[in-house]
Formats: C-alpha cells, structure tokens, sequence
C-alpha cells in the first residue's frame, strides 16, 4: 500500500501531511504540539470533507476555540492555579500541560507503515513542566481507513513515576444541535468538577445505550465520565447537517469528556487523567493518575475512523 508524505510551510510553521490514496484518508500535523489540524477524507466524487473543527485552518480566529485536536501531556485539563507539587518539586504550566506547545523536531517517517512518530527527549521537557526523566513518543498511523493514534513513554527513572495524557479532537459537526453521540450501554460515573476542578462528588448514570443522555447546553462545562463500568467503549459521532460519521473507538481509555463552547463541534476526549481538585491534592495523588515502574514502559492507542452518512 502506498503512502504519500510531504511537509509545507504555513504562517504558523511546518505542517506534515501524509496520505493513504488507497484509503482515501489524509492526516495533517502541525509540528507545535504534534496537534492534527486536519483529518480528511475523498467522498465518492473523489472531493475532501475535513472532520476537524476548522479543519485546515491553521491560523487562530479572532475568537473561539482555536484549535482542533490538542495533545495533552503529562498532565490533562488543569492544575490548581496552574500549579502543582510534585514530590515537593514544584510543578507549573496551563491547560493540558506543555505537549501543546512544543515545537517538535522532524518526525520519522515510514511510508511502509504509513506512520508518522514524533519523540519529546527528556532534556526537551522544562523543568517546571515535568520533574523526572520520561521520554514520549506520538505515533500517528493511516491503517484500513483510520487514524490510530498511539502514546508510548519511558521512564528513565530508577523510581517509580506518575503523569497523565489524552487527546483534545474537536470533531466539526455543521449543527451543534442536530449532532448526534452514541454511546454504548454502562453506568457512566460522572466525576463533577465546578469551576472545572473536581469536587469529590460522582453521579452514576446507568444507561441502556443511545443518544447520550447529557443536556447540550452544560457542555462548556465539561462532562468528565469514567468508564470502568462502561465495557465496549466505542462512540460513535454523527452529524447530518454535514453527512459525516466518525466511529472513536477508546477501548483502552479509562475516562472520557465531552466539551463544546456551543461553536458547531463537539470535543469527544480519551483520557488517561483528570483535572486537579478543590481543595488540590499533592500531583502524584491526584485522581486517575497513571504509574509507570522504575526503568518501565506505559503504552496506549485510539483508533478514529472518519465517514459519511448515508
């Protein structure tokens, strides 16, 4: 199978595209941030539809969310005012941590496998952003007409260490209102987090199956959900005022949020981690955090399918 790669040069920097032709599935990466800025896919007509929000469009707007699929790492969502403590390292960044802006070297390249990896070596990581020595590397693969996406870290530690990460898509969806989540039958325990910080109070929804049961309007407000209880955790988005259908298949994902600011796209997020709480907790207690052991290994994937209606 064939792959195409090129790399261009935008007004915001280097962007990686590879392409599928077979599949009929192109990715594109924004090298600060490793962030996905469009996934596209040819109709029968042989045209491309984007599936992200403001898919292509690399400069920010004037207002609204600016980005499309952000990397988090090696915390999720935010810390209490900005700040942690770390083993009594203090521990300092913004929402998602500093993956986000990151301006990662070239990536490697391997149009046998159709992937694309990009590598953060700990002597790139800042010192107040992450203490300890854990090397990432982001792969991104065009397999059967999908994008797997996959986290791989290295502790280099001769102890044990913690963090967590995710991905940020936001899926373009025409209509906010007439969009449609499916998810799959579970109890739902929805961790609540006002002023987006967790409170300790959880709230199970035991759900048959369907349209999520989440009122639209509070998703500014996040919906943080775990799903430990939730087995087959594929989800599936549709958006009829567009005609596209994206199938996100999180198997290996322990929670998932749902965000939107009410602009026409719905952020469905796999991830391995959660906000900080009020009142905080030190950052190697915080809730849903993930251990790798001394000299160890931590590996997870996603796979996103992008299609049409029928």
């Amino acid at each position: 199978m064939a792959f195409l790669f090129q790399t261009v040069h935008s007004p915001t920097g280097a962007l990686d595209s590879l392409e599928a032709p077979d599949q009929g599935i192109r990715l594109t990466i924004a090298r600060t941030g490793a962030e996905p800025v469009s996934l596209a896919r040819r109709d029968a007509k042989g045209e491309w539809h984007g599936f992200l929000w403001r898919d292509g469009e690399v400069e920010k707007p004037a207002a609204g969310w600016g980005n499309h699929a952000t990397v988090m790492g090696y915390f999720v969502h935010r810390l209490w005012k900005q700040e942690s403590l770390y083993d009594g390292h203090p521990l300092k960044g913004g929402n998602h941590g500093f993956i986000r802006s990151h301006l990662f070297k070239d990536p490697e390249v391997d149009l046998s496998a159709g992937t694309l990896t990009y590598s953060v070596d700990p002597s790139e990581i800042p010192a107040e952003a992450y203490p300890y020595k854990v090397a990432m590397k982001l792969v991104y693969q065009l397999a059967g007409g999908s994008l797997v996406m996959s986290f791989h870290f290295e502790n280099q530690e001769d102890h044990p260490v913690c963090l967590s990460f995710g991905w940020h898509p936001g899926f373009a969806v025409g209509s906010l209102e007439s969009a449609r989540l499916l998810l799959p039958p579970g109890t739902y325990r929805r961790e609540m987090a006002p002023g987006d910080f967790l409170d300790g109070t959880i709230q199970e929804i035991q759900f048959a199956g369907g349209e999520m049961p989440f009122a639209k309007e509070h998703l500014p407000g996040s919906y943080l959900l775990d799903l430990a209880e939730v087995p087959e955790r594929r989800f599936v988005l549709e958006a009829p005022s567009l005609g596209h259908r994206v199938e996100c298949d999180y198997s290996a994902c322990p929670f998932l949020t749902l965000w939107s600011n009410g602009d026409p796209f719905l952020c469905v997020e796999p991830c391995w981690g959660l906000p900080d709480s009020n009142p905080p907790v030190p950052f190697e207690q915080k809730k849903g955090i993930q251990k790798i052991s001394p000299k160890g290994r931590l590996s997870a994937s996603l796979k996103v399918t992008p299609s049409f209606l029928s």
